[in-house]
């Protein structure tokens, strides 16, 4: 079996473990010391995605020992990203030395286009050299869903400075990037678009984790105990800070009370006269105690001496 079929192997183990319910975790242990045995370079690891998967692992597992394994295999599969870099900076300087030497050999050739020649050399080394800042971006959040479309680029950003608002750092947990790039993508995931209903679900995300009142929802999501899957889709309600939460509770207590109040107590009416003490202080409420198409049934109390009577 060669080393990628034996990858893809352990990746679709590793898949049903993080997105169960957290069991056979020694089971884990012993698949990613078998990956950390196997000759994965950089081809392998873009061609399989197993960085994800490992990284996905991290996050559901709560087994020390496989956590702590699969930040070492990332780590180790990060140094192939620089890696890849000097060789492409050693590429382009040994391409450089053979141009010199051709424009050695090559004396017959004028002295201008001897200088043309080393000014698109010196060209190509400053390009090189300093990557692009979408290029460093990758780099620095992987592995991690990547995309190339403006509008969802500036969601991400705005929500990983709702993440950054209070500065907090907390160790041995995703950073902020990296959350904003899932929540983005499970955001984006359900739509399939960036049109106004994606744009209205973004905002209110970042609405709410920059929220100075409900520091809670923030902290939750950055500790992992709300998913970026949960948090795409919950209501306002469901991300409002328990201060809100527990004023609605109380608007809604209090409707409750005052419907309960009018139906009990009645109303007040000096149109009906008691047939005990012929007084015209009564209370009187209505009830559909027949069918729809009947009329409703009225009962009276007295406020005077309590006698209670009916009529339709």
């Amino acid at each position: 079996m060669s080393a990628e079929e034996e990858v893809l192997r352990i990746q679709k183990k590793l898949n049903k473990m993080s997105s169960g319910d957290g069991t056979g975790q020694e089971q884990a242990l012993e698949l990613l010391k078998i990956l950390q045995k196997l000759p994965v370079d950089l081809e392998l690891l873009t061609k399989t995605r197993i960085g994800m998967t490992v990284n996905a692992l991290r996050k559901s597992s709560r087994d020390e020992e496989v956590i702590s394994l699969s930040k070492t295999l990332i780590k180790n599969w990060k140094k192939f990203l620089s890696g890849s870099n000097k060789e492409k900076d050693s590429t382009s300087s040994s391409s450089s030395k053979k141009k010199d030497d051709k424009s050695d050999k090559g004396k017959e050739e004028s002295d201008q286009r001897k200088e043309k020649d080393t000014t698109d050399t010196s060209d190509v080394k400053v390009k090189e050299e300093k990557p692009s800042k979408d290029v460093q971006r990758k780099q620095a959040s992987f592995p991690a869903p990547t995309t190339t479309d403006a509008v969802r680029l500036k969601c991400r950003e705005l929500l990983v400075a709702a993440l950054r608002v209070d500065g907090k750092v907390i160790d041995g947990c995703a950073s902020p990037e990296e959350l904003a790039e899932e929540l983005e993508e499970a955001i984006y995931a359900e739509f399939k678009n960036t049109d106004n209903r994606y744009k209205n679900r973004v905002r209110s995300r970042v609405a709410n984790l920059r929220d100075a009142k409900n520091p809670n929802l923030r902290m939750n999501f950055l500790v992992g105990a709300i998913t970026p899957a949960r948090l795409a889709v919950m209501t306002a309600e469901e991300m409002a800070s328990d201060e809100i939460k527990q004023l609605r509770e109380q608007f809604k207590k209090e409707a409750i009370n005052d419907a309960q109040l009018a139906t009990v107590q009645g109303t007040k009416t000096d149109l009906l006269k008691c047939g005990k003490c012929k007084k015209r202080n009564c209370t009187y409420n209505q009830v559909q105690t027949r069918s729809a198409d009947e009329p409703m049934t009225t009962f009276v109390l007295c406020n005077e001496c309590g006698n209670r009577w009916k009529f339709c």
